[in-house]
């Protein structure tokens, strides 16, 4: 074992999350962590990691082993992004600065025999961990988790998300013995979480994670922990196999029950039965008497079983469409959209009809965001027609599901100012959406995600709507949770258009899929399963676009041809090192030798191309 935790406790603000807790881990391991939101999972992360105290039983950790946390957003960090993931290489970097003075010293005659042992020795170790693999291995997780455009930035200026992302990083680079993953899908595009899946099936130490992403859990865990009412129980296997055997232990223990609470009830009607024959007995009979009392206190001693819950609460949604709204949605034609020299989207048709379901899919920055902004009309296309249909009453769902709101304000105002209700019909209301007693009167500063999320669902379902656009709604909801947005999704009689990239939901909730690639929206029949492979090969198609883009105008003119002027020269760096960006990305991924080397070679030839350009830039 390299954990073991025995009979913990813990007390958070005054409610018990575990008293008489238990949880282990092995070598090798890879473990879910689920339950549901508010059962502890992460303070017990934190319990393991010391952050936070025990307040009774005993941790136990094997000697020499390092645990890794990921927690939601890394500490501050002065400096470059690139400065930050550095500093998980603190040891070899010391390392360097040591061999770097030796290096000064190597050319002192009198200092040289000496430096020069010392040197060697150094460097033996420097390279036996792994000190000259540092750049590749960042260029390889940073490419992986979609962030190498950020190593030069500085770390301060960063999103929440991108410090996040940079956080993961951070911590596969040290690559722990144990890694603690706290919810590691959020802010990552579907490419990075399926590269993401591929890197930790293939981690050497022991991973747990936390997540409400049950595809990702599917494809890394084999083992699940399931933390329920302050205790956690273990399942054999994936997401899939831990619903099947919870299901099974669940019935099992309800038929147990029901089999307890027959024989309860014939011993009860035994006592009385003694009892009354006692009584009528002339004179009383004892023997009858003694009978029963003999029974009660079998009864007593009976270890009763609980009644299992089999459908615990979940919130209760149902969204009505009020009304139909017309038969064409949307309707955009060439509609174009830059931002600076950017161009964001280059040409997006799109024709959505009622009551059709459509997920739309792409990767961080292809334009999702600003797509649903000009359907939204909070954003303004540069060209093209965008034309909304009549009737519309839309109901949209934010990342950020509160954003703007009032962080003072109390959640029942919130909700009260968008529904006209008294008081006590709210309170009843949100009471359906597991807001109970005092919670109603929390500020929404003081909301989880998952709450925020609930909340806007609760609006949503009494403000009467006929058209849902949903960007990344599962971000923030259990999976319990998820399955009832799924089941209210799927009952919706109006429309729906959703940004995700939670492939449970995607494959549930909708037949059609639309990928962003390259600026243009490619809408296939089919759910992500069914067609991700298209999007594989428009991938492959927009770089294969920027590989011909970027061949040299060089190549094509004769010496004594004009010289390009400027723009033409910083389009074709900014074009090379978009192909060099992706083609790293394909040598961190590459198994064949062949073609690793042949991917080499492209690239230095690419460098060269770029140098030549950057030096004609500087001096023109």
């Amino acid at each position: 074992m390299m954990i073991t935790m025995n009979d913990i406790k813990k007390t958070m603000g005054g409610t018990v999350l575990f008293e008489a807790l238990h949880f282990e881990m092995k070598v090798g391991e890879r473990v879910g962590l689920v339950g549901r939101n508010g059962s502890g999972k992460s303070t017990l992360f934190k319990l393991i990691t010391q952050e936070e105290p025990i307040d009774a039983g005993a941790l136990y950790i094997q000697k020499n082993v390092s645990i890794g946390h990921l927690k939601q957003i890394p500490d501050e960090w002065e400096g470059t992004a690139k400065a930050y993931l550095l500093s998980a290489f603190d040891d070899l970097m010391k390392m360097v600065h040591a061999m770097n003075e030796l290096e000064q010293d190597m050319v002192d005659p009198e200092k040289m025999d000496k430096a020069l042992k010392k040197y060697g020795d150094l460097q033996e170790q420097f390279t036996q961990a792994g000190g000259y693999e540092i750049e590749a291995n960042i260029e390889k997780i940073a490419h992986g988790l979609g962030i190498y455009h950020l190593l030069d930035q500085k770390f301060a200026q960063l999103s929440g998300g991108e410090k996040t992302k940079l956080g993961l990083a951070m911590l596969l680079l040290e690559q722990p013995n144990v890694l603690l993953l706290d919810e590691p899908t959020n802010h990552l595009d579907l490419n990075a979480i399926e590269w993401l899946e591929n890197y930790l099936t293939r981690y050497d130490g022991a991973v747990c994670i936390i997540s409400h992403d049950r595809t990702f859990l599917d494809q890394t865990v084999d083992r699940v922990a399931d933390l329920e009412s302050g205790e956690i129980t273990s399942y054999k296997g994936n997401y899939i196999a831990f619903e099947k055997q919870k299901e099974e232990k669940l019935l099992a223990e309800f038929q147990a029950y029901q089999e307890q609470q027959k024989k309860i009830k014939k011993m009860k009607e035994a006592i009385r039965r003694l009892r009354q024959w006692a009584n009528e007995a002339n004179p009383p009979n004892e023997k009858l008497f003694k009978k029963a009392k003999s029974m009660e206190r079998a009864l007593e001693r009976m270890e009763k079983k609980e009644k299992p819950l089999i459908d615990p609460k979940k919130m209760k949604l149902a969204l009505d469409a009020d009304g139909r709204s017309g038969t064409d949605v949307f309707l955009l034609q060439e509609v174009r959209k830059s931002f600076g020299n950017r161009d964001v989207l280059t040409g997006v048709d799109l024709h959505l009809r009622y009551k059709e379901r459509l997920a739309i899919v792409g990767a961080n920055g292809s334009g999702k965001s600003t797509l649903l902004h000009i359907l939204l009309g909070k954003g303004k296309e540069d060209q093209g027609t965008v034309q909304v249909g009549s009737s519309m009453e839309i109901g949209y769902l934010p990342q950020e599901p509160l954003q703007g709101a009032d962080p003072e304000m109390r959640m029942i105002d919130y909700f009260r100012e968008h529904i006209r209700v008294t008081e006590g019909q709210a309170r009843h209301i949100l009471a359906a959406f597991m807001f109970y007693g005092y919670h109603v009167f929390h500020k929404i500063r003081q909301l989880s995600g998952g709450e925020q999320m609930r909340l806007k669902l609760a609006i949503f379902m009494h403000q009467g709507i006929n058209v849902l656009i949903l960007d990344e709604p599962t971000n923030h909801l259990d999976i319990e949770s998820q399955e009832v947005l799924e089941e209210a999704v799927e009952k919706f009689a109006g429309t729906v258009l959703a940004v995700s990239h939670d492939r449970y939901f995607l494959n549930a909730c909708f037949p059609e899929t639309a990928y962003l690639v390259d600026g243009k929206l490619h809408r296939y029949l089919g759910n992500y399963d069914a067609t991700q492979t298209k999007w594989k090969e428009l991938q492959e198609m927009a770089l294969e676009k920027v590989e011909r883009k970027s061949v040299p105008d060089q190549q094509k003119r004769t010496p004594e041809s004009p010289i390009i002027d400027e723009a033409d020269v910083e389009e074709q760096i900014l074009a090379l090192e978009e192909q060099l960006e992706q083609l790293q990305l394909q040598m961190a991924e590459e198994q064949d030798v062949d073609q690793l080397m042949e991917a080499q070679d492209r690239k230095e030839t690419l460098e060269k191309e770029r140098d030549r350009l950057y030096e004609h830039w500087i001096t023109s």
